[in-house]
């Protein structure tokens, strides 16, 4: 017995150190920076050294221990980053990474091979990896889709899900009540328009307006410490200095790089206003613009679903086709939040897929009593 459990507790262990080490070696592939290519490349590595002495542990207890192939999820993620760059998908490995790095403290073999200090040391590598700007489509335009999905580290996959999630279960729930009422095809067909226009619209507006708030915020703090550091540099420079010993540096060599950094007046508030305030100032939220497209596009694509049906067909038939391509693109949008949660994408899936219809049963049960009271 104890060795079923051990043998299902290895190959959970292969599992996971084989996608880390696929999903490393296609990140190195689309990374266009070669010093960033080369510590996925090292990363990748280390976790294939893993994976051999969780296949060695196998044999010893005479278990199969023949490699696995990468899961779904490792090859979705590996896919969007061969599309999107590497910082389109860099937060959501973060995630997962910092949430594995405990899986090998209880496990007396990890310990003894000095897994679980690897494995923290893979989460700190790939904090520092997140905080940097890529290529692809990522940066500040796609991480800031969504104000109110915006995840921690900017994960641009959350916002892009949940933005057309939003537009799918707003529209359905709309598209069901007005069929509910008894509505015609004709009726249900432009309250579905309109109810895609108005809440994509409504979306990019709110979302331009947040991104917007934000720089003129991020600006008014610059302004703030610009005016410090003309007024008092020398505690400015003290700042500089406790700063660089509270990430390691000796008070010495703190003291000497804040020195020369404060010597440029322009250096030196670029680089207190990094430091202090957490802002890069050449980015400051990013272009309102493009992540008020890129709302307006996303909310706009989900909440097209139920509607299209009703373009091509007519009656119970227009809105069964509606609900079930609604019901289908919940399954795909449940399947995807799994790429950054954690669960199964089964159990993602059935639960999208059970949360909208139970939000068009009541939109439509609703419509329905609308309906018989206005006509009675």
């Amino acid at each position: 017995m104890a060795d079923k459990k051990d043998a299902e507790r290895y190959r959970a262990d292969l599992q996971g150190e084989v996608d880390s080490a696929s999903l490393y070696r296609a990140l190195a592939d689309v990374e266009p920076d070669p010093k960033t290519s080369a510590v996925y490349h090292k990363l990748a590595a280390v976790e294939d050294s893993h994976a051999e002495f969780w296949r060695t542990n196998l044999r010893r207890i005479g278990a199969k221990s023949a490699l696995p192939s990468p899961s779904w999820r490792t090859r979705t993620l590996a896919w969007l980053a061969r599309r999107f760059g590497t910082n389109f998908v860099l937060p959501t490995i973060n995630v997962f990474e910092h949430a594995d790095s405990a899986t090998y403290d209880n496990q007396p073999e990890a310990r003894e091979h000095g897994l679980p200090a690897a494995e923290r040391s893979h989460a700190r590598v790939l904090d520092a990896l997140a905080g940097k700007t890529g290529g692809g489509l990522s940066g500040q335009s796609i991480a800031r889709l969504e104000g109110r999905h915006r995840a921690g580290g900017g994960n641009a996959l959350r916002a892009a899900v949940l933005g057309a999630n939003d537009g799918l279960v707003s529209n359905l729930s709309l598209v069901m009540g007005m069929t509910g009422a008894a509505g015609t095809e004709h009726i249900v067909l432009l309250t579905g328009m309109a109810g895609l226009i108005a809440g994509a619209c409504s979306m990019a507006m709110g979302e331009w307006l947040s991104v917007n708030s934000s720089r003129e915020l991020q600006q008014h703090q610059i302004a703030g410490e610009a005016d410090e550091l003309r007024q008092m540099p020398d505690e400015e420079r003290e700042e500089l200095i406790l700063i660089y010993q509270a990430k390691g540096l000796s008070e010495a060599e703190a003291t000497a790089l804040a020195t020369r950094l404060m010597a440029d007046k322009d250096t030196a508030l670029d680089t207190l206003v990094r430091e202090e305030l957490g802002i890069d100032p050449q980015q400051l939220g990013g272009s309102a613009w493009t992540a008020a497209a890129w709302s307006f596009c996303l909310f706009a694509l989900g909440a097209a679903v139920p509607v299209l049906p009703f373009l091509f067909l007519h009656g119970m038939t227009a809105t069964v086709a509606s609900m079930t391509s609604s019901i289908a693109a919940l399954a795909l949008i449940g399947a995807a939040t799994s790429l950054f949660t954690g669960r199964s994408a089964a159990f993602s899936a059935l639960r999208q897929m059970l949360v909208g219809a139970a939000a068009a049963a009541i939109t439509y049960g609703i419509g329905t009593l609308a309906g018989a009271a206005l006509a009675g």
